[in-house]
């Protein structure tokens, strides 16, 4: 009960439980004492276990209450979800089908992914890290069995490879050892390894102590962990310990287990696997189509509607099939492969059809078009594993050969990546392209940014040493140019809808910002200077603080907004833009800049459309198509230099 309910009102925002999301490792320990507990008993009473029996129970417990949460999520998907994200619904429908969604959003996770609260069933990697463990436990049982204690020194030898490897990591790789299975498996063998002592030994004799310390441990975790401090690492060893304790005395007679144990706790488990398919994706739709709730109140209601549609999953979908104890297991395989392949089928189609945009008005497809108008082909892209840039990705652009000219900057670069392709290949000028998001591309500024985490913001600075000294190794290069959101380092925020990213630059002991910006451009072009290079520097484009392509779209396409609401909101007056970029244009004003404005700008104001186009995806990142547009202003960049230089 504890653990469901800790992560259902997590996620629809209730405060003081800041580790909420912590109950799925609760989820984990119970799941492996359960199912590995059965597993082992099994084997002990028969001397093997039956693969078929197995599944079949996982498939009847885990299968129809999915399929059905995934019908309804793909219905409202249907009339909520902007193509884009309905889009990348049907990716994670496909991925999740075949328990891979884990493996998916570890390898989605980036700047521009979209955030968790449009991806309808992120919920479901916890699914996938389960079943990726129930592959992998019953098939070694199998070929261990006659081994007993081979077998158990393997898990136990698993255990502390996972445990050391996921601590050790989730400074630097803490997406991979929050998603993937390997650095999550000691979490379930904590189960298993107990379940299979209390089958071999009996329960161990505890005094309410353990129970106790247990439920405080338990408690302790999710009103505590901090995910900014890094999860899972050492903070995941709280809600470990303690539920391994509370199963651990869970026979013994106290006020603990007892207040575990009563009939609104034995509820609350039995609708735990429905309530938690069912309120993510009631959360995510719900907070989609309301762009936020108006208030607790109205959080609470969905929290409600999670609940009643629990109840009746439970009651009407769970407890059905899972008594259907005569169905043969080549019967239920084949039952399963009709919804299996209709969610495949599915799927397919809207991740295809780029999520049927077809569905929305010509007013609502303009902003829908940008809001999917940013992805590239980064194929080309290498990430060299020795010499200088060893760590690096370099994206070459334009034709092959050894790079003239370097494009180094933060996310930025990427939203004017195909323009400065089709002026390299124009000009017939290899060039390659750097860019690490939300990193200002000034050698010996280092930076401290609200959404990042300190291992983030130290990768950054590692990364400019490194580019530091790699610069000479690159013979070829004759040109660079700097490319960022000036105006977010001078000022030291966000603006507008992104007004809540904050972040600090530290350097050549400056007082403020935009003194830290000006030493840093100094300190930079002259490096850059010493070695050679010509240096240019892209004037950021204007920001539009009140424009989101997706917002936008969300806002027509749900009648919450008209065109004209909708177009005051993506113009800004020129004037505010001067403002706003003041004192990053102070700092650049000793050195070449690409004017970018007028691309974007009359002589009053800068506006997010143009001929019912969007040429923004967010309030500050341009589309392919606008960056396309202002090709041109790129090309003297790669102009060849005349022989007598």
């Amino acid at each position: 009960m504890i653990a469901v309910l800790a992560v259902v009102l997590y996620h629809f925002g209730m405060p003081g439980l800041s580790g909420g999301f912590a109950g799925v490792d609760v989820f984990f320990v119970l799941s492996g004492y359960l199912i590995g507990g059965l597993l082992w008993r099994e084997h002990l009473a028969t001397g093997r276990i039956c693969l078929v029996d197995f599944y079949k129970r996982r498939i009847k417990r885990l299968a129809p209450a999915y399929f059905t949460v995934v019908i309804a999520a793909t219905l409202a998907g249907w009339f909520i979800l902007l193509p884009f994200e309905f889009r990348e619904y049907g990716k994670s429908l496909i991925a999740a089908t075949v328990y891979l969604s884990n493996v998916l959003f570890y390898r989605g996770e980036g700047y521009f992914d979209i955030g968790a609260d449009s991806k309808v069933l992120l919920h479901t990697w916890s699914l996938s890290v389960e079943e990726q463990f129930y592959i992998v436990l019953p098939l070694l049982l199998l070929v261990l069995a006659r081994w007993r204690h081979l077998f158990i020194g393997t898990l136990v030898l698993a255990f502390v490879a996972s445990f050391v490897s996921s601590i050790w990591l989730t400074p630097s790789a803490q997406t991979a050892t929050f998603y993937l299975f390997p650095f999550r498996a000691w979490e379930l063998l904590a189960g298993v390894l107990l379940a299979i002592y209390t089958a071999q030994s009996g329960q161990p004799k505890l005094g309410s102590w353990a129970s106790w310390l247990g439920l405080t441990l338990v408690v302790a975790g999710l009103i505590l962990i901090d995910a900014t401090r890094g999860f899972p690492g050492w903070q995941v060893i709280a809600p470990v310990l303690g539920t391994v304790l509370l199963l651990a005395n869970g026979q013994q007679a106290n006020t603990v287990n007892r207040s575990l144990s009563n009939p609104i706790s034995v509820f609350f488990g039995k609708i735990s696997y429905s309530l938690y398919l069912w309120h993510w994706p009631v959360y995510v739709l719900s907070h989609y189509w309301r762009d936020g709730y108006a208030s607790y109140l109205e959080a609470i209601f969905w929290v409600l509607v999670s609940f009643v549609l629990a109840v009746m999953s439970w009651r009407f979908v769970e407890t059905p099939f899972r008594r259907m104890e005569a169905v043969s297991g080549r019967t239920v395989l084949t039952t399963l492969a009709v919804p299996t392949a209709l969610a495949l089928g599915v799927g397919a189609l809207v991740y295809t059809q780029n999520g049927l945009p077809n569905r929305f008005g010509t007013e609502t497809r303009a902003h829908i078009d940008a809001s999917g108008d940013f992805l590239q082909d980064w194929s080309r892209c290498e990430r060299a594993a020795t010499g200088p840039f060893a760590g690096i990705e370099l994206c070459p652009i334009g034709p092959e050969g050894p790079a003239e000219v370097l494009i180094w900057g933060d996310s930025h670069v990427r939203a004017i990546k195909e323009g400065l392709e089709i002026a390299a290949f124009k000009a017939n000028t290899p060039a390659t392209i750097i860019w690490h998001a939300g990193c200002p591309p000034l050698f010996g500024v280092s930076k401290k940014e609200s959404y990042a985490t300190p291992a983030q913001d130290a990768a950054c600075s590692a990364e400019k040493s490194q580019i530091k000294a790699a610069l000479s190794s690159l013979q070829s290069l004759r040109h660079v140019l700097l490319v960022g959101r000036w105006a977010y380092y001078a000022e030291g925020a966000g603006i507008g809808l992104d007004a809540d990213n904050t972040i600090a630059i530290n350097g050549f002991g400056g007082s403020n910002p935009a003194e830290v910006l000006t030493r840093g451009f100094d300190a930079t072009l002259a490096d850059l200077k010493a070695l050679g290079l010509d240096v240019s520097i892209l004037q950021q484009l204007p920001e539009i603080p009140q424009y989101d392509s997706r917002k936008a779209a969300r806002l027509l396409a749900h009648k919450r907004a008209d065109h004209t609401e909708i177009t005051k909101r993506a113009t800004v007056s020129l004037g505010d833009v001067r403002i706003r970029q003041a004192s990053a244009m102070k700092a650049l004003e000793n050195w070449p800049v690409i004017e970018t404005w007028s691309s974007m700008c009359s002589d009053t104001t800068c506006s997010a459309l143009n001929d019912g186009m969007s040429l923004y995806f967010d309030n500050n990142h341009i589309v392919n198509h606008a960056a396309r547009a202002i090709s041109e202003r790129f090309v003297p960049l790669f102009a060849k230099r005349p022989p007598n230089e």
